[in-house]
Parts: structure tokens; sequence; C-alpha cells
């Protein structure tokens, strides 16, 4: 058993870079263990992460906001507070706050992420004409 008692003191805000576009800040709920990683991450609107994949997969819970979740070839489906997104083992997928709000969420991450390319402009966009 491991207890996290509230915010581990070595593990302040840190703000996403190589593998987001836009501003995307995150705080660990949860230091890796047992290979299941989480996260309260916040995403400025139009931010978004890159296309990736998770081993073991992966579950999003939206605290707030607005945004967009996508696996490849589907249709980007809109995200509100309370939803919950299962992201299936191996999954290429990405996520993100829409272009008018922020957006927050957990992320569970489960085994390890493999981060792939930068979602196009255009697909992005593609996912506000809903």
């Amino acid at each position: 058993m491991k207890i996290v008692h509230g915010r581990p003191e070595r593990a302040g805000t840190e703000e996403r870079g190589a593998t987001f576009d836009g501003t995307v800040w995150a705080d660990p709920v949860l230091p890796t263990t047992d290979g299941v990683t989480i996260n309260s991450v916040f995403f400025t609107p139009g931010s978004r992460t890159h296309w990736h994949r998770h081993e073991h997969g992966q579950i999003l819970q939206v605290t707030t906001g607005s945004g967009w979740v996508c696996s490849e070839g589907e249709a980007p489906q809109r995200l509100g507070p309370g939803d919950v997104v299962w992201v299936p083992p191996g999954e290429r997928h990405w996520h993100g706050a829409s272009t008018g709000s922020a957006l927050a969420h957990v992320a569970v991450s489960l085994g390890t992420t493999r981060w792939e390319s930068p979602v196009s402009e255009a697909d992005y966009l593609a996912a506000q004409q809903d």
C-alpha cells in the first residue's frame, strides 16, 4: 500500500511542453507507482496533447471546462464536466481544450505512454465545427 498525503512537497505544478501544443499545466496526484500515473491537467483554450498511446490504457475524468477527445480514424467527441473517458490499451488518440474554453481533467495513465506527432491545426479546428 502507498498513501500520498495531499500534494507532495517535491512535486509542484509543471508546465508541459514537448508533447503538447499550447499552454498546458499538470499537477502530479500520484507519481508513477506500479505503472500507474495520475495527474491533474489544465489546458488553456486551444491547447491539446500530441497523438499518443498508453500501454495499458488511460482514464480521463473531466472536472471543468469544455474540450475534445479523438481516437485515430474517428470523429472528435466533445467533453464537459463529469465526463469520463476510457481509452483502451494502444489506441492512438489526443485530447485537449476547445478554442473557447479551458479544460481540466484528471488523467490516469496505465503503463508507458508513447508520444507521437502533433495534431495538425486543420484536424484540431475541424473538431470545433461540431
